[in-house]
């Protein structure tokens, strides 16, 4: 007589349960009847891999009973990773795979052909595995139950657990009670039943959904701040999708939003549907309501389409497309609507006749490629129908729109490029024929590391050309070799000898149309030959001091060049010139190289550095001599205009990544007037911070040089973060300004331009904030006024 059961050795010995091959692995789960609300402290990160339907505006209370559901979203899991699991199945056949399982006791009924496995069971093919108090195998049906704190994992990683599931012998999910699915990507979905239907797809009815957190800092249950309650979930793991259907949003545990449609991925990736809505309003527009719908093409291409509704301008369509290939990304944004307008090439602000309800928009386009090793493409369009365009409808506050393109060649001892640039400006008062096109802009360089006379040489190659349908037309050409000798002394001494020859060549015509006559040059061919020498020499002296270590780098210069043809040429690319730090030691203070400073000069300053633990003060002060008595071309007011210039420098002191603070300076060598004044400052943390910066330029510079006009600033920005979540913050800029500053400016001293202040609520899985923003200054149909902007985010679905 065969007793009905026989007791088999303790499992540390492995089972393997072979089967026949056929669809693929995955943990699908099955139909679900009332929910749990069981979320963990699941990872959490914003995605765009999910989809959101549209989000009704109206928030509404007290809507069906489905606060009676998911009460057990928090229960507390283990999501640590298995131990003790069984070794990978052995290799099997073409049609055959293996289930590895480990028990603390296994019997075999042999009369039911049914194999129980009792304590700490775990089963494990291929990336998937079971465990669970109990498992029973029915070697006849095929059939596995697990049961009792079950916990599945997925090909992806996502975690199921449940009292009691029905599995097959591919580890797939039949019917399923009081269950919860953890996702790898962040988020948890409860229910409490599941059942597979025939397509392979898992229906869970009345189901709940967080992306939240549901464990404080010390690991203590706490009620998430939303949640998503559905009638029914559908569970894809063919698409790695789970789809909602008449579910409802939950905020903070009692307002209800209706959702129309909703979809989250299980594997991280993005999927196709409806953003969350953006509700703003303007003075230019009233109201907008704008609804985005995000549809992924492939894995590699996007596009997210936009509807924008006004009360008080016709609606608005965007669309942006981004691709990413094997070369490089790129991205096409558009805008387009109908409203009245003010013309590209006026000089005024108002409408002109025929712009009522005219086409308006904006392109924008952006790409870099990187060919092979040397070769790379990056160009960029930016281009709007007309100058305030982009300020009304909020897109942005450029006062100039430049699109490019760069072909670039890099290797280890070679650059080259060949590029073009056009600029369209924003500006109402600018004429845009004055305006230049530049192309084609040439540059090509090349090291040599063969020593001459113990130095290094350098060539370059560079060609501009620039046309204007309005104005002055130029094109240049150069070429120029540099030789440089870097030594350092017995004493520590660094001296670096350099000498540079450079030839030029210059074409230009309509002159006259530039009104600033320094800049003209002469009309017709020009020519120029330039040379200079330098020797600079740096002496750092290191020692200890307060603690900490300072370096002190005492710094001399001497630059010598003949006389240059300087005023015969035009200036194109050297007219924003000021001494500063960042030039005082530069061979040629000019930007660009339309000008060159000439003459002897004897330049002289040091560097002081200090550093101790979490402190660091960063110092450089300056000045020029010129040793000759010829009158200079710089403008009055630059600080190079006498032999002596002014004085300048720089101060950065730090304090851990708490303290920040700069100061910018040039001081009047005969007044010690200020001519420089420039403070930034950042004090805080990423939570609690406060900025301000503030500038002023006392230059004296004439009006007729518009590059270089003075001005005085000052902005401020903070924000304080308070009770975990919530947050205040706001930001001014103010410009000081009046006319004895500046004769073109209308202001007395004190003009507001733009001010914001804000709240914020924020945290792990919710953001919602509030803005109100006022403009000071109307331009054309952009209107002064306030603005309100309401936004909100639920990371892992439909986040932007």
């Amino acid at each position: 007589m065969v007793p009905a059961a026989q007791n088999l050795p303790q499992a540390s010995e492995r089972f393997h349960i072979k089967r026949k091959r056929s669809s693929s692995l995955a943990i699908a789960f099955s139909e679900p009847s009332t929910v749990n609300d069981r979320v963990e402290d699941a990872p959490t990160r914003r995605l765009r891999s999910a989809s959101l339907g549209i989000l009704a505006l109206g928030i509404v209370t007290g809507a069906a009973p489905y606060a009676a559901w998911a009460q057990d979203l928090s229960r507390p899991v283990d999501t640590a990773p298995l131990e003790g699991q069984p070794p990978a199945p052995p290799s099997t056949s073409a049609d055959e795979e293996h289930i590895a399982f480990v028990a603390d006791t296994v019997d075999y009924d042999q009369n039911a052909e049914q194999v129980t496995a009792n304590g700490n069971v775990i089963l494990r093919r291929q990336l998937q595995s079971v465990r669970a108090d109990t498992v029973t195998w029915n070697r006849k049906s095929g059939q596995i139950v697990a049961s009792g704190n079950v916990r599945l994992v997925d090909d992806d990683g996502n975690q199921l657990y449940t009292d009691r599931v029905e599995l097959t012998d591919e580890l797939k999910t039949g019917m399923m009670e009081n269950l919860l699915l953890v996702l790898r990507e962040g988020g948890r979905l409860a229910a409490m039943k599941g059942e597979r239907i025939a397509n392979g797809d898992v229906v869970l009815s009345h189901a709940a959904y967080t992306g939240c957190s549901v464990v404080d800092s010390d690991g203590c249950p706490k009620k998430p701040t939303w949640r998503v309650v559905a009638k029914q979930v559908i569970y894809s793991d063919a698409q790695k999708r789970v789809r909602f259907k008449a579910a409802r949003l939950e905020l903070f545990g009692a307002l209800q939003v209706p959702l129309l449609g909703l979809t989250v991925s299980t594997d991280g990736r993005a999927v196709s549907g409806f953003l969350v809505p953006d509700l703003r309003s303007s003075p230019s527009n009233g109201i907008e309501i704008r609804q985005s719908y995000y549809w992924k093409i492939a894995e590699n291409r996007d596009l997210t389409g936009s509807l924008s509704a006004y009360t008080k301008a016709a609606p608005m369509a965007s669309v942006e497309y981004r691709a990413l290939t094997d070369k490089g990304a790129y991205q096409i944004t558009g805008y387009a609507t109908a409203s009245n307008r003010i013309p590209i090439f006026g000089s005024g602000s108002a409408p002109a006749a025929g712009s009522q309800n005219a086409f308006r928009g904006y392109v924008f386009a952006n790409g870099r490629f990187q060919l092979d090793d040397n070769w790379s493409v990056t160009a960029s369009i930016r281009r709007a129908t007309d100058r305030t365009f982009l300020r009304r409808y909020d897109i942005n506050r450029d006062d100039r729109l430049r699109s490019m393109i760069d072909i670039e060649r890099i290797d280890q001892d070679s650059y080259f490029s060949f590029a073009g640039y056009a600029t369209q400006t924003m500006q109402a008062g600018r004429d845009q024929g004055l305006i230049p096109v530049a192309l084609p802009v040439l540059d090509y360089r090349r090291r040599f590391d063969d020593p001459v006379l113990g130095g290094k040489i350098e060539t370059q190659f560079n060609t501009l050309g620039i046309s204007r349908s309005a104005g002055q037309d130029t094109q240049r050409a150069f070429a120029s070799t540099q030789w440089t000798l870097r030594k350092i002394t017995g004493l520590g001494q660094e001296v670096i000898l350099t000498g540079l020859a450079r030839g030029d060549v210059y074409h230009s015509d309509q002159n006259a149309a530039t009104s600033t006559v320094i800049y003209r040059g002469d009309p017709g061919w020009q020519t120029r030959a330039i040379a200079l020498a330098a020797i600079d020499v740096k002496w750092p002296l290191v020692g200890e001091a307060f603690g900490g270590t300072q370096v002190l780098t005492p710094r001399v210069q001497l630059v010598a060049s003949p006389t240059v043809r300087n005023l015969e040429v035009p200036n194109e690319d050297s007219r924003a010139i000021e001494l500063e730090t960042g030039n005082l030691f530069a061979l040629n203070r000019f930007p660009g190289y339309d000008r060159i400073e000439d003459g002897v000069r004897f330049t002289y300053g040091f560097d002081w550095q200090f550093e101790r633990p979490r402190w660091r003060i960063k110092t450089t002060i300056g000045q020029s001599i010129r040793l000759s008595n010829k009158p200079s071309l710089l403008p009055e007011g630059t600080g190079l205009t006498n032999r002596t210039s002014d004085i300048v420098g720089r101060t950065e002191v730090r304090y851990r990544d708490f303290i920040n603070v700069i100061h910018r300076f040039r001081i009047d060598k005969d007044s010690l007037a200020v001519r420089r004044n420039e403070f930034d400052a950042v004090i805080g943390n990423t939570n609690t911070y406060f900025e301000m910066g503030y500038t002023k330029l006392n230059r004296d510079i004439s009006s007729e040089i518009e590059d270089l006009q003075d001005r005085e600033e000052i902005r401020a920005a903070g924000r304080i973060a308070f009770a975990n979540y919530w947050s205040v913050f706001g930001s001014a800029v103010v410009n000081l300004t009046d006319r004895t500053e500046d004769p073109t400016y209308g202001s007395d001293g004190f003009q507001p331009l733009r001010t914001r202040l804000g709240a914020a609520y924020e945290d792990d899985c919710l953001e919602i904030a509030v803005t109100w923003r006022r403009d000071y200054e109307a331009t054309g149909d952009a209107r002064r006024g306030d603005s309100f902007q309401i936004r909100f985010s639920l990371k892992n679905i439909g986040v932007r």
